[in-house]
């Protein structure tokens, strides 16, 4: 058995999976406000699960990435208190098991890719869109992080529309310009509320798009518009047999054709063959891609 923990901004959500990916048990706690808290309560979880003669593989996912070099996590954008910090080696001051830990977004992938919606399928990419964005990417039902950790980070790159932030050669990239600063739901409230004055949560606005809102409509087009631009860059630089979509922001697509045909025009390829899907496990994905990871790579 492994046990998989996802560790976000707000909530740890912790499983038990047996060896035939089961679900033992599942559960979720608040996330604590500090680092030191936090890393008492994930020893907490672990020792819950240990029994007597068995220590089980832990896998954690959480936001960013680890350095190869150093050890410490970088670029957790949502949880800023984790950034240059060592987990494992903190963790394994309070317990002994063997412990991996992994972007959650890769994890996510991975159990999509694993047994998920995208198990029949060789090359995965899994995108996050919730208040923030990421991606993972899979092949062969492997992750693939990349030398500095940033595989699958396709949020970062600029949104490829025309003159955007009006760079000019001597200026640095504005990365306010970043496709995550386009397609997150923190920045679709930021943007209906710069446009149309109102403060609105994304989950609102999309609401109101199903029921025939005049201005909610035409920002929905654009934000249509917007995620088919970004995945042309997914498309043409990895080419996967299947994207799958996660996250709070996805739960609340139901046009996945309408992007897909989209994204077919900007390529200017007719019968795109790449594979759009939600996932089988939802919100519960993060959680078991640290589970299946723990095993993969048990020490």
């Amino acid at each position: 058995m492994q046990i998989g923990i996802d560790l976000g901004a707000t909530k740890i959500e912790y499983v038990l999976l047996d060896n035939n990916n089961k679900e033992i048990s599942r559960d979720r706690i608040r996330t604590p406000p500090n680092y030191e808290n936090t890393i008492l309560e994930l020893a907490n979880i672990v020792k819950k699960f240990d029994q007597d003669n068995e220590k089980f593989n832990v896998g954690i996912c959480h936001p960013g990435a680890i350095d190869k070099t150093t050890g410490l996590i970088k670029n957790a954008h949502n949880s800023k208190w984790l950034n240059k910090k060592n987990l494992i080696k903190d963790l394994k001051k309070k317990i002994s098991n063997n412990i991996l830990t992994e972007n959650d977004a890769n994890c996510f992938c991975l159990s999509e890719a694993f047994d998920g919606s995208a198990s029949h399928y060789e090359t995965v990419f899994g995108i996050i869109l919730g208040s923030g964005c990421g991606g993972g990417l899979v092949i062969n039902k492997r992750i693939i992080s990349g030398a500095n950790g940033l595989g699958g980070e396709w949020s970062l790159n600029q949104m490829p529309i025309e003159n955007v932030g009006n760079l000019k050669s001597d200026k640095v990239l504005d990365f306010s310009n970043r496709i995550e600063g386009y397609l997150s739901g923190k920045s679709i409230e930021k943007r209906f509320y710069e446009i149309y004055k109102r403060e609105i949560s994304a989950k609102e606005i999309f609401e109101l798009y199903r029921k025939k809102d005049k201005n909610s409509q035409l920002f929905i087009n654009e934000y249509k518009e917007n995620l088919s631009r970004s995945l042309v860059l997914i498309i043409t630089t990895i080419d996967p047999d299947a994207i799958v979509f996660g996250g709070g922001i996805s739960n609340e697509i139901d046009f996945i054709d309408d992007i897909k045909n989209k994204t077919s025009e900007f390529i200017n390829e007719p019968n795109l063959k790449t594979v759009f899907l939600k996932p089988k496990y939802g919100d519960a994905s993060g959680v078991r891609g640290a589970a299946i990871l723990s095993r993969q790579n048990s020490i």
